[in-house]
């Protein structure tokens, strides 16, 4: 039965893989394989499966409601102009090509942890085509991708690898952002160093900006919006789960809003568009997709299969240098499988209890999709906003760098380990 559940998940892996060929969502066959996994389940043992699915289901329904609210709240800041009041600043600027290129990925960078990669990724992707054209366009994104995977790769809410981890109990906050930042720093820091040296000099037309004015209303609401990404970490002081610090930031600004719109009926503002509408663009399809890999994973961990890789990655009884070593497999790996079923895997096959060893999963499985374009949800994006951006070119810019760097970034992990 592990053989053929074990099939069954390839075969899912391989459909995922060609999603785009297919035409398939690569969210339905999850959900599918997920669901045909656990009926192996029920055939098999059907006497344990109940208790181990009520506890596979609280974990999922932590993780996607976590994920959906950050989504909601992320929807609430494009909406009310947030990111394009940094538009406008960048505009403002007038810097030459490479100085723009470092302030853009250095706010990529800075903004990931807080919004998320993906996110990131689509901001600064966009913002890049107003600065950049052709080949320095290439360029440009290409350090936004690796920036906003760094970036995201130390912070709980900032990657969905290190969020699932987080919400795991495999590392606190403080763990991730004190073992974490060093070495993500490290990555965009040498990426960007390597790329930026294949930009052309001088500076390209950009357009006129905008000067954009707000409401004193319209801060204040982009304001606590800002302020509910911290919630989480407070409710985890007091023992809470995560989600119910976004939950209660997004219902407080979700009520704010309401209670600013009776205050102010005729002023003309953001405020005549409906949160229910707002909520709805929220991307439910990878929420489902996440689900069906979750399900998917905690079946194989059912069968066993899990402890079958986890020793023959790490062995039964493994040093450092052999977590190491296993941990930078895995995030090479992700430069060609997807994370998230990587992550679900990892959390079972890593067997120590030790944050900092968790941080490096963390790093590894954040930041090795940076390696190739399709390698991680940011990647694609871009791919998708900048035509022509795509896996051939992106090898010739970025592939090195992003190599580089992610080398450079395992040994500060080891070092600060080292030092501890």
């Amino acid at each position: 039965m592990a053989l053929f559940a074990s099939t069954l998940f390839v075969i899912a892996y391989v459909l995922i893989s060609a999603e785009h060929k297919l035409k398939i969502s690569k969210s339905a066959i999850a959900l599918l394989f997920g669901g045909l996994l656990w009926v192996l389940i029920a055939i098999n043992d059907p006497i344990n499966m109940p208790a181990h699915l009520n506890k596979v289901g609280e974990e999922i329904f932590g993780i996607v409601v976590f994920l959906l609210s950050a989504m909601a709240l992320v929807e609430i800041l494009v909406h009310y102009r947030f990111f394009d009041l940094i538009r406008t600043w960048l505009l403002a600027k007038k810097l030459n090509n490479t100085q723009q290129l470092w302030l853009i990925s250095s706010l990529a960078f800075i903004s990931s942890p807080i919004i998320d990669n993906l996110t990131t990724s689509v901001v600064f992707s966009q913002l890049s085509r107003l600065f950049f054209k052709g080949k320095n366009l290439i360029v440009a994104v290409s350090l936004v991708v690796i920036s906003a995977n760094a970036g995201g790769a130390f912070s709980p809410i900032g990657d969905v690898t290190t969020t699932m981890l987080w919400l795991k109990g495999k590392f606190s906050s403080s763990d991730v952002i004190l073992y974490g930042f060093a070495p993500s720093l490290t990555i965009y820091l040498i990426a960007a160093v390597l790329i930026t040296k294949k930009i052309s000099k001088g500076s390209e037309h950009a357009p006129k900006f905008e000067n954009i004015k707000l409401l004193f209303s319209e801060k204040v609401v982009i304001g606590f919006t800002l302020g509910s990404f911290s919630l989480p970490f407070i409710f985890h002081s007091f023992g809470l789960k995560p989600y119910m610090g976004l939950l209660t930031g997004l219902g407080f600004t979700w009520i704010l809003i309401d209670l600013l719109k009776i205050k102010l009926p005729n002023h003309q503002s953001h405020f005549t568009a409906s949160i229910e509408h707002l909520l709805q663009r929220v991307d439910i399809s990878s929420l489902k997709f996440f689900i069906g890999i979750l399900l998917a994973v905690a079946a194989l961990d059912h069968f066993g299969i899990l402890k079958s890789l986890s020793d023959s990655l790490f062995g039964s009884n493994p040093s450092l240098q052999r977590y190491i070593i296993g941990n930078s497999v895995m995030g090479l790996l992700s430069a060609v499988v997807d994370n998230v079923p990587l992550t679900a895997a990892a959390m079972n096959i890593i067997n120590t209890s030790e944050p900092s060893i968790w941080v490096l999963a963390a790093i590894t499985l954040g930041t090795g999709g940076s390696l190739l374009l399709v390698g991680s949800a940011a990647g694609i994006i871009a791919m998708g906003i900048v035509k022509d951006l795509n896996f051939s070119n992106y090898l010739k810019v970025a592939t090195l760098p992003a190599t580089v760097g992610y080398v450079c970034g395992i040994a500060v992990w080891y070092l600060e380990y080292l030092l501890r």
